[in-house]
């Protein structure tokens, strides 16, 4: 507790956006015994910067959760970045320190790469490609060279993203191989899809999936159906895939810590949320 009052994480989107992150932090929070709470915020984009740091003035607030539109524009009222943050260029997590600096970070990408690990993925060698470059696939990029991998390859059809991606990327991993312009999958360990392509039966595909290995993790971010035609058509390849909702309940887990709770796991989490995906 903070001066006698529960502490408030405060989750902040769009006024008509969808606010399921307390269904799944609350009811771990009661589970625990831990005196928490996470309450949706809604705020429009014209009133964001001006209603951002006054919120931090509550005694009892640690942190937010920070969804779309806000994440880019979230950049600019921190003291303090993470480099997973600068390289995705946007924060969705925000941390209240003790001297009253905001200190924020960039979990989106911790999801998709913690649940490569899980799956016993060794990433020091893996050479991974990162189709759509856009603010998930941004976050997924810059989390996998945290990660310390021995390649990224980036690929966008909106060209800036994919070389604004690489030079951030490039100059904060100087030593890491980064390569541009090409969705071409054939070589690669771990592929992900970070575009809406392939969501939908009828849809154009991300990539050749006959090109693919089947000796290749292949990742998806959306998170509406678990398999998509193009996970779908990946398995009938053998090869070994992540569903978007792996990304979601394995990034739970670093928020807690980055607010500095005891840490939990995604199976537990899957238990207690009172929403299911």
């Amino acid at each position: 507790m903070i001066d006698g009052y529960t502490k408030l994480i405060a989750h902040i989107g769009y006024p008509t956006g969808s606010f399921k992150a307390p269904m799944i932090y609350n009811p771990w929070f009661e589970k625990r015994g831990i005196n928490a709470v996470v309450v949706p915020m809604g705020c429009k984009a014209d009133d964001y910067a001006s209603f951002f740091r006054p919120l931090f003035r509550l005694s009892n607030i640690i942190g937010a959760l920070v969804t779309m539109p806000h994440k880019v524009a979230t950049m600019a009222l921190l003291d303090e970045a993470s480099v997973s943050a600068k390289v995705a260029g946007a924060c969705n997590a925000v941390r209240l320190d003790p001297d009253g600096r905001l200190i924020g970070d960039m979990f989106d990408g911790e999801g998709f790469v913690r649940s490569v690990l899980r799956k016993g993925r060794a990433l020091a060698p893996a050479r991974v490609l990162v189709v759509g470059n856009g603010g998930v696939g941004s976050a997924i990029a810059a989390s996998f060279a945290k990660a310390g991998v021995r390649e990224i390859a980036l690929y966008d059809a909106h060209a800036p993203s994919m070389t604004g991606l690489a030079e951030r990327i490039r100059a904060h991993y100087p030593n890491l191989k980064v390569i541009v312009g090409s969705s071409d999958p054939a070589g690669f360990d771990i592929v992900v899809n970070a575009t809406p392509l392939g969501m939908n039966a009828g849809d154009p595909l991300p990539m050749d999936v006959a090109r693919i290995s089947p000796n290749t993790l292949v990742g998806e971010v959306v998170m509406k159906q678990e398999i998509t035609p193009f996970l779908a058509a990946v398995r009938q390849r053998d090869c070994e895939v992540q569903v978007g909702t792996d990304m979601l309940f394995e990034q739970i887990p670093a928020y807690l810590e980055f607010f500095g709770f005891s840490t939990t796991t995604a199976d537990e989490l899957r238990a207690v949320a009172k929403i299911h995906y």
